[in-house]
C-alpha cells in the first residue's frame, strides 16, 4: 500500500499474505463463482444477518464446534444449485492433502454461501464442481479482478421496484493497515442486494433502483418511508451481498465471528435497506494468523467495517452493464 499505487486502488484480499483468490466466470450466461484459498489453514468466523440465506459448513464456524481452522471459502452464484461449487474446491484440496485430518484421512472443510442469479439469463446453467475446480487452479496472490468476474458476473442491485428497474453489481474488494502497526484488515464482496447503493465516504446515492424512465435513480428510501410500494413479498427477486473480512492477525474463533458481525456494520453504511427478509448477507471472517503480537480486536473490527463499505462501493463502480441491467458508469454518460 506504497505511494506508487494508484489512487484509485484500494487494496485486495490478498494483501493478505497466504490468500489467494480465484475466479471462474461463465461463458454461456452471466454467473460464476470465487474461491478464497488460504491452504496455509485460517481461523475463521461467520455472520449470517438476512433473512433468506444459502449457505455451506457454517455451522462448524461456530466457536464451540470442533474444526479450528479452514483453508478455502467459495462465493457461488447459481442460487442453492451453486452450492455444489464447492465439491471442487474440496477436490482440488484433497489432491494436494490440504484440509481436516482425521488419522490418514484429509477432510477439505469449505464454507459456501450462494446468491441468486437465476433470472439473468439461462436458469439452468450455473456454477458445478468443476466451476469450483477451475476456480482454485485460477487463484492467484497478485491482483484481484473486480466487477462482473467470479460469482459478481450476475450480481444485479436495486431490486425493490421489481426487477425491471435494477442495476449490474459485482464483485469488490479493498484492504488497510491499522497505523503503523503491521495489522492488515481486507474485504472482499459480491454486491447483488435489495437496496440501494451509497457512498459510505460522502452519503451519496450511487446506484439502485431506478426510475420509470430508467435513466436515472428513484431513491429506494425516500419512497419507502412516503409508503410507496415495494416487492418485500414472497414473489420479489431474492438477493444476497456475500462478504469476506480477513486479517493477518492473530485470533480465535470467537473474536474471529466477532469480526465477521462487526464488518456487517460495511453493509449497513453503504446498502440500504439492507438484511431484508429477501436477502441472504452473510460475512465470512479470516484471521491468518501470521502476525503473532497482540492486537484490538475493536480496532480490526472497526477497520473492518470500513473496508468492507469500501469494497462494495468498488464492486459497484466496476461492474459493467449487460442488456435490462446498466451499470453504475452508464448512469454517469
Amino acid at each position: 500500500m506504497g505511494s506508487s499505487r494508484r489512487e484509485d486502488y484500494a487494496g485486495d484480499l490478498t494483501d493478505i499474505r497466504g490468500i489467494c483468490v480465484g475466479h471462474f466466470t461463465e461463458a454461456r450466461r452471466p454467473t460464476g463463482c470465487t474461491v478464497v484459498l488460504c491452504e496455509s489453514g485460517a481461523v475463521a468466523g461467520v455472520d449470517v444477518r438476512g433473512g433468506a440465506p444459502g449457505t455451506r459448513e457454517t455451522d462448524l464456524l461456530h466457536p464451540v464446534n470442533t474444526v479450528e481452522r479452514i483453508h478455502a471459502v467459495l462465493l457461488s452464484g447459481g442460487s442453492a444449485f451453486g452450492l455444489d461449487a464447492a465439491a471442487g474446491v474440496m477436490s482440488y484440496l484433497e489432491e494436494r492433502g490440504i484440509g481436516y485430518r482425521v488419522g490418514s484421512i484429509v477432510v477439505p472443510i469449505v464454507p459456501a454461501a450462494i446468491l441468486f442469479d437465476l433470472l439473468v439469463g439461462d436458469p439452468g446453467i450455473r456454477p458445478t464442481a468443476e466451476s469450483g475446480y477451475q476456480a482454485c487452479l485460477a487463484a492467484t496472490s497478485g491482483r484481484v479482478k473486480e466487477g462482473c468476474v467470479g460469482a459478481g458476473a450476475g450480481a444485479t442491485i436495486g431490486k425493490l421496484f421489481g426487477f425491471p428497474h435494477a442495476m449490474k453489481g459485482g464483485l469488490g474488494t479493498a484492504s488497510a493497515s491499522i497505523g503503523r502497526t503491521a495489522v492488515i484488515v481486507a474485504a472482499l464482496v459480491v454486491v447483488n442486494a435489495a437496496g440501494d447503493v451509497y457512498s459510505a465516504k460522502t452519503g451519496a446515492l450511487l446506484a439502485g433502483a431506478r426510475t420509470e424512465a430508467g435513466n436515472s435513480l428513484r431513491d429506494s428510501m425516500r419512497e419507502i418511508s412516503m409508503g410507496k410500494s415495494v416487492l418485500l413479498s414472497k414473489d420479489a427477486p431474492a438477493s444476497t451481498t456475500l462478504g469476506i473480512v480477513a486479517t493477518n492477525a492473530r485470533l480465535t474463533k470467537s473474536q474471529a465471528t466477532k469480526l465477521a458481525q462487526m464488518a456487517h456494520d460495511g453493509y449497513a453504511r453503504a446498502i440500504r435497506p439492507v438484511h431484508t427478509p429477501r436477502d441472504g448477507d452473510t460475512v465470512f471472517a479470516l484471521a491468518t494468523g501470521s502476525l503473532v503480537a497482540p492486537v484490538d480486536l475493536g480496532a480490526v473490527g472497526a477497520v473492518g467495517a470500513e473496508v468492507m463499505a469500501r469494497a462494495i462501493e468498488r464492486g459497484v463502480r466496476r461492474a459493467k452493464g449487460i442488456p435490462g441491467f446498466p451499470s453504475y458508469s452508464d448512469l454517469q454518460r
